[in-house]
């Protein structure tokens, strides 16, 4: 007897039920199909279907999986939502790896398109998902699939609260390794590296000035020329560097010469990344 298959759970929200519904009342040729690939990426079509799919039945829609898709459906959650920057499907998938709950924003936030740099305005009452949360700071997806990074200070626009500062090094002579340590505290917004392990930081000096405190030199760069977020991750690195005790004054230069590769990530990172 051949084994019986498992039908996912899925749901629609009313506004993606409505959508569909007039899609298929259009009289559009097919079968209304799920496909979701081994990156979790979705896709709503109409095609041909074969003898292996599984249809599944919600709320008067008939949507059909292969068997594939249908393993890693079971609990997906799909919305419809319409913004000033777009309209499309969204997909809510408990089955994807580092998944996170999708959260309505509680009130307007400014955050920083990734990777152009550019301030993006975020109304209340938007979806967004954070991606990754390191840092102090947030990578949110949109509802319309655009990248975003929320700086600490905007964190009760996703409902949670402002990550604590880190504990700072008692007050004395500064080092090099003080600030360094300080430095694994900011992240490259696309990739979970700090910008120690990810090598973007050149040097890093720290000099006595003759009216007491310390300066520190940094020379950084980005994993790609002309990156638009390098001034935002600079800005991050000057401000933590800053509240070191004793600093008086940082210097932090952008350069691109010579060009970054990945020969400069630690072991650390490779292995964290999976490039070992």
């Amino acid at each position: 007897m051949a084994a019986e298959r498992h039908i996912p759970g899925i749901r629609f929200s009313d506004a993606a039920r409505q959508v569909l519904r007039d899609a298929l009342a259009d009289g559009r040729s097919g079968l209304l199909r799920l496909r979701i690939d081994e990156r979790f990426e979705h896709e709503l079509l109409f095609g041909s279907g074969t003898e292996e799919d599984i249809a599944v039945e919600t709320d008067g829609i008939s949507l059909w999986l292969d068997p594939a898709s249908a393993r890693r459906a079971d609990g997906l959650a799909i919305d419809y939502v319409q913004e000033l920057r777009g309209a499309g499907f969204t997909f809510d998938n408990p089955n994807q790896p580092g998944h996170a709950q999708r959260i309505a924003l509680k009130r307007d936030c400014t955050a920083t398109l990734i990777p152009r740099g550019e301030p993006l305005r975020l109304a209340r009452g938007e979806w967004v998902v954070v991606t990754q949360s390191l840092g102090g700071s947030f990578t949110i997806r949109t509802a319309s699939g655009q990248l975003a990074r929320i700086a600490a200070g905007e964190a009760d626009a996703l409902g949670l609260s402002m990550p604590q500062a880190s504990a700072q090094p008692a007050s004395g002579t500064l080092n090099v390794q003080q600030v360094l340590d300080v430095l694994r505290t900011v992240y490259d917004p696309e990739i979970p590296v700090n910008v120690v392990d990810l090598g973007l930081i050149y040097q890093c000096q720290v000099q006595p000035l003759e009216g007491g405190g310390q300066r520190v030199a940094i020379r950084m760069s980005m994993t790609a020329p002309g990156c638009g977020m390098g001034e935002v991750l600079k800005e991050e690195a000057r401000a933590k560097v800053q509240a070191l005790p004793g600093v008086s004054q940082v210097e932090i230069e952008l350069v691109w010469e010579p060009p970054w590769d990945q020969s400069r990530m630690s072991e650390a990172a490779r292995l964290q990344l999976g490039l070992l």
